[in-house]
């Protein structure tokens, strides 16, 4: 079996004049990647590895969950296709993987990994902070294939105690 843990990046601060990929988090984007990051240690959903977006609010969301998952910063995943961040996860190692990335592209892959959505309003937008927690019952990533996982959680920050 393998766990991917899918989460797009915490709120970025729009207010600075800084191309899209230097766009940092604002306070509310740092208190939700903290309670991201509470939530994940305390359902005991630890990543073995990481893979994440090269662009700063992704790097800065994975730095504030506080988790000790070694992982690859990936342009790829920047500006990624479905096609894309299944090919991160192909080459994942570990038997379960945090992939951190951006909207469109990770509300997609979350629709088009798990055979049925979570029963949560707000899956289809994926706003930021969102996690998916889906199981795969494949011996290794490369076997992975869309319409195959098991969707295990489903949270977004404002579910979560701050």
């Amino acid at each position: 079996m393998r766990r991917l843990v899918l989460m797009r990046h915490a709120k970025s601060d729009w207010s600075l004049q800084a191309p899209d990929h230097d766009r940092p988090l604002n306070a509310r984007g740092i208190r939700s990647a903290r309670a991201l990051g509470d939530w994940l240690r305390a359902e005991a959903l630890i990543p073995d590895a990481a893979l994440v977006s090269t662009a700063r609010r992704t790097r800065e969301t994975f730095g504030l969950l506080g988790l000790d998952a070694p992982a690859r910063f990936l342009r790829a995943l920047y500006d990624a296709d479905f096609e894309d961040i299944l090919d991160a996860l192909r080459g994942a190692s570990g038997s379960s993987v945090l992939l951190l990335g951006h909207n469109p592209d990770i509300a997609e892959a979350a629709a088009m990994l798990v055979d049925d959505a979570p029963e949560h309003e707000r899956f289809a937008d994926y706003p930021t902070g969102a996690t998916l927690v889906a199981d795969f019952d494949v011996d290794d990533w490369p076997d992975l294939a869309p319409g195959i996982g098991r969707a295990v959680h489903f949270v977004i920050p404002a579910d979560l105690p701050r």
